[in-house]
């Protein structure tokens, strides 16, 4: 095979590789979820993920089907940022490294398959396959060299961030049953014999900084009438985990009219909320209400009018601590969601207009009336919107469709969507 044939063939692949791009995209990310752990953590860690894959296959496919040097590419901006974030979180380099060569391997898969649908004689095969496993090999090594460098960079500005905010201690205390609690004490001065109430605070603005959500964090503390300074830790440069301190105080549920009301009307800043706690147990515990809570909050598109510009999530809100659960096992939740609602599972908004409906009715005790209060529409509408909504549910127990609703508002496009069957 001449040098023209090799070009057409790899440029063929390329087309191929182009016409599957997402399924390939997916393929990819979801073997590096599955074998590297740390990578999927939670939803915006996965979704960078998801980004700096599609960035890397698209220019992959790029390279062979244009010819094009890997000495004249630039890195992907989600490439990057990837390698950035992971360095704030603390996850080990290698992982970083050992996702680009499973990604290498499963593209390299597909690849192959795409060449034997050519049916070329196994001499040309062999020869078209080397030549696109060097290409990729090549970029794989340049891209590696180039992420690993930014992530070693962000690392090093990264830990004078931490050293300020007790992370270690803080993660300790949070990682081991066997942690001396009298460290974090005497290092921050926060006791921890009393009463907290643990949230996440995260933006959604690249431009936010840790002292930006450090601002908002210390102002919601007086809101709330904090007996003493909030103790906060920076997970990444839009992510802080906080705890308030309640003193002896009784409450157990925080205020989220409150929360909303400490954060300025156009921020970026949003609030996952866990129950207040007592002592070393409430710390962690609360703790990781805030993080079901942020779980669900960082899930997916939410489709309805009541959550969606909420930007305040409590581990108390109706059913979140259930689909906290739920969403551990979204392909298994999915199919149930869809198993009892049938078409009201489908996207779009007349199945959202009929879900919202049912949802309200249900939350006010099965009565026409308020629900159409507090949707604002006419009783006789709501009276219909619930008859056709019941009609079209194939579920016949109605906690199991009320309970399949409140998953629907939460995660959203998470689980609404193509039957997952």
């Amino acid at each position: 095979m001449d040098s023209v044939q090799l070009t057409s063939h790899t440029h063929v692949i390329a087309r191929r590789l182009r016409d599957d791009e997402v399924a390939a995209t997916a393929s990819v990310t979801g073997e590096i979820l599955e074998r590297i752990e740390g990578l999927g953590e939670d939803a915006v860690l996965a979704e960078m993920l998801d980004a700096s894959v599609h960035g890397n296959v698209t220019t992959i496919i790029h390279v062979l089907a244009n010819d094009i040097a890997i000495s004249r590419l630039q890195p992907t901006t989600a490439a990057v940022e990837f390698a950035r974030r992971l360095a704030q979180r603390d996850v080990p380099s290698n992982s970083l490294v050992r996702a680009y060569h499973v990604g290498q391997s499963v593209l390299l898969r597909d690849v192959y398959s795409k060449v034997d649908e050519l049916s070329l004689s196994t001499t040309d095969s062999m020869q078209v396959v080397r030549h696109i496993s060097d290409t990729v090999y090549e970029y794989i090594d340049w891209i590696t060299k180039y992420v690993f460098e930014a992530y070693e960079d962000e690392r090093r500005r990264w830990m004078g961030v931490e050293s300020n905010v007790l992370t270690s201690a803080i993660h300790a205390l949070l990682d081991s049953p066997a942690a001396d609690p009298g460290h974090l004490e005497r290092d921050s001065g926060y006791r921890l014999d009393q009463r907290h109430a643990a949230m996440i605070v995260w933006s959604t603005d690249e431009e936010c900084s840790v002292r930006d959500l450090d601002r908002a964090v210390r102002t919601l503390a007086g809101r709330l009438r904090a007996e003493g300074n909030p103790l906060i830790t920076a997970i990444d440069r839009r992510t802080v985990w906080v705890w308030v301190p309640l003193g002896r105080r009784p409450d157990r549920t925080i205020d989220v009219e409150t929360v909303t009301s400490a954060l300025d009307h156009d921020s970026p800043i949003a609030v996952a909320v866990g129950f207040a706690g007592d002592g070393v147990t409430g710390f962690r515990r609360s703790h990781q209400q805030a993080k079901a809570a942020f779980s669900v909050a960082t899930s997916g598109a939410v489709d309805d009018h009541r959550r969606q510009g909420s930007r305040v999530v409590g581990y108390g809100d109706r059913g979140l601590g259930l689909v906290a659960l739920l969403a551990r096992d979204l392909d298994s939740t999915k199919q149930w969601v869809h198993d009892v609602l049938g078409p009201l599972a489908a996207p779009g908004e007349t199945s959202s207009i009929l879900r919202e409906t049912l949802n309200a009715y249900f939350e006010t005790g099965d009565s026409h009336l308020r629900a159409a209060e507090r949707l604002n529409v006419h009783r006789n509408t709501v009276k219909y919107r619930v008859t056709k909504a019941l009609s079209e549910a194939p579920g016949a127990d109605r906690l199991d469709i009320a309970a399949a609703l409140v998953v629907c508002s939460l995660l959203g496009s998470a689980v609404v969507g193509d039957d997952a069957s």
